[in-house]
């Protein structure tokens, strides 16, 4: 029987394209696709939607990753828009939200970027920080950049025994494109990275399967060798999962 690549799911960006008014979701990301596709993995683009439950969606994946994105609605962790709130897509954040807790109940690996880590611990009932600059002014690292997308910019410092610490080690230096970040930790997701101002940078749960980050490794892979062991590290449980799946068809 010849094996099959897993199936990866991506969320696509939600908004308009000027050039083409009709569309209501796109992927920009061609560095995330690329490191799925040369991981042997195959990437499945997903478009929020409302029509059909999220729960239906996990039979078309052996692994889901939430990308970056749009600030999360704060109604989905209890609170009120507050000043510093940017634009929400809460048709993605229902959907997305849906899909990692069915992917969570079937044991599926998930795989947070940026909004991604964000939406994951909201699912799993997190919260967050609507706005870094205006509810926690204390914070003084730059944690939306100004240089290119593609150039780690800080450091953040990582939990020794974590998951994230195999890879790393005792620090990393990363990427950053966020003003958002979480302000209480899913109860099963551990902090495994902070910055050095105290900003969560990574959580992952106890049994490995769901991890996220707060930066953004699809834009550094190809030049650093730890950020390229994030993905593999969530390749091989996805093709764990797909070969679990085979034997049962």
């Amino acid at each position: 029987m010849t094996k099959r690549r897993p199936r990866i799911a991506v969320t696509a960006t939600a908004g308009e394209v000027p050039q083409m008014p009709a569309m209501t979701a796109y992927n920009e990301s061609d560095g995330l696709l690329e490191v799925i596709e040369s991981l042997g993995g195959v990437p499945v683009i997903f478009a929020e939607t409302e029509r059909v439950p999220p729960e239906a969606y996990t039979q078309l994946f052996d692994g889901f990753i939430a990308p970056g994105g749009c600030d999360v609605a704060p109604h989905f962790y209890g609170e009120e828009p507050r000043r510093g709130l940017g634009r929400t897509t809460p048709v993605r954040d229902a959907f997305e939200i849906g899909v990692i807790r069915a992917a969570r109940s079937q044991g599926l690996p998930v795989f947070g970027i940026c909004r991604g880590l964000q939406v994951i611990n909201v699912a799993l009932g997190g919260t967050l920080y609507q706005d870094i600059p205006t509810e926690l002014p204390g914070s003084f690292v730059q944690h939306s950049q100004k240089a290119a997308p593609d150039r780690p910019v800080h450091h953040v410092s990582i939990e020794l025994g974590s998951r994230l610490a195999a890879i790393f080690g005792e620090e990393a230096f990363v990427n950053s494109r966020h003003h958002q970040a979480v302000k209480d930790p899913a109860p099963s997701l551990a902090v495994a990275a902070r910055a050095k101002d105290g900003v969560v940078e990574a959580l992952e749960s106890g049994d490995g399967l769901v991890s996220a980050v707060q930066w953004h490794p699809e834009d550094l892979w190809q030049r650093d060798q730890a950020q390229r062991r994030l993905f593999e590290v969530f390749m091989d449980l996805a093709a764990a999962a797909a070969a679990k799946r085979t034997r049962f068809l």
